[in-house]
């Protein structure tokens, strides 16, 4: 059996060595085809497409002083006022978009009605969020949706990071905007009457207690896991005869003359480090010193420290009107004062927190 194998490579490779001119030998080696699960919606490591990093740091030996001197001249540069004016800004119409806010989950924190009821509630932090860049309309790639091709966008970055630490390319991004290069950017489909200038501050105060919230996010990671953990399987019996079986999913066969696993079969597999969005989640309280919201809930997607998406809810029930939306486009913090805020009704009024924080 090995001689044909031997032949067809020796073949093989004549065929080859005919093709004198480089470009037809190129034409060999790109039809390659990839065999790739249709279901599969994220991947565990990078692509093969994807160039790798060959950037390296090397370390400037700078003293104290310096490096204190380059820090003074950093925050002396993008304290300085935004590089283009303020633009008009757009009042509130029917369906209209605001854009979102990137947050982080720093932890679920418990809160009390004044009857004993107690909620659970989850502490995003808006930490740093800017806008770093307006897109309109027409340089979208139009969707098939004909409401789509009426919206523009807005670039949100959060988190500061140092400027000396990134690349060239990278720090030309926000070089035209005037602000710090960001760890974490976004991009949020708005209506072109609530866009934002580049630079423009965005805090916590651009939702209010008692607004309703949509939130998207990457979910925990958690590896290669079993049908029990993954699906929630029953298992097989502990006992009676059942050999090494315990923790399987047991016949996946489809029967008949089909002979195959039709796709979305629920087997073992990779967990988790998918993208998800809660819909609806009422907002109980907004601290405006820390940038803190507290939202409904501790099943919000992602650990400790992870990026969340937070938007305007998109459900029938609790859309915006016109005698209850929120600040539009946004809240401008520093041109008004803003304390506090406390989500207070008849039915769903609460107690003093037992942590307090200082009033702005």
């Amino acid at each position: 059996m090995a001689l044909p194998k031997l032949q067809c490579i020796t073949h093989a490779l004549k065929n080859l060595s005919l093709l004198s001119h480089p470009d037809q030998r190129a034409l060999v080696c790109v039809n390659q085809v990839r065999a790739m699960s249709r279901v599969k919606r994220r991947h565990t490591v990078p692509p093969f497409w994807l160039p790798k990093t060959t950037r390296t740091m090397y370390p400037e030996h700078m003293t104290p002083e310096n490096e204190v001197f380059l820090k003074d001249v950093i925050e002396e540069k993008y304290s300085s006022p935004l590089k283009t004016e303020c633009w008009e800004r757009g009042t509130w119409a029917k369906n209209s978009m605001r854009c979102g806010l990137i947050g982080r989950k720093i932890g679920i924190y418990p809160m009390w009605t004044k009857d004993g009821t107690r909620l659970l509630t989850t502490l995003l932090q808006v930490s740093d969020n800017q806008v770093i860049k307006y897109i309109k309309p027409e340089d979208i790639v139009q969707g098939k949706r004909k409401r789509y091709r009426e919206l523009g966008a807005l670039v949100i970055g959060a988190d500061h990071i140092d400027p000396r630490i990134v690349t060239k390319e990278y720090y030309s991004v926000f070089s035209e905007a005037g602000v710090m290069p960001k760890k974490k950017m976004s991009k949020f489909l708005i209506t072109p009457n609530a866009k934002l200038s580049p630079g423009t501050p965005l805090y916590a105060s651009h939702f209010q207690p008692g607004h309703y919230v949509d939130i998207a996010g990457i979910t925990i990671d958690r590896g290669f896991q079993g049908v029990m953990k993954r699906w929630g399987f029953k298992g097989m019996p502990a006992s009676h005869g059942v050999t090494k079986s315990h923790r399987r999913g047991g016949n996946i066969g489809s029967g008949g003359d089909k002979a195959r696993v039709l796709l979305g079969t629920k087997m073992p597999g990779h967990m988790g480090r998918e993208r998800r969005i809660l819909r609806g989640l009422k907002v109980w309280r907004i601290n405006t010193q820390h940038n803190v919201i507290w939202v409904h809930g501790p099943a919000v997607p992602g650990g400790v420290g992870s990026y969340v998406y937070i938007y305007d809810s998109v459900l029938p029930d609790h859309r915006h009107t016109q005698e209850n939306h929120p600040p539009f486009p946004t809240c401008f913090q520093d041109e008004e004062e803003v304390e506090e805020e406390l989500y207070d009704q008849e039915l769903h009024t609460f107690r003093e927190p037992s942590v307090q924080f200082v009033e702005k």
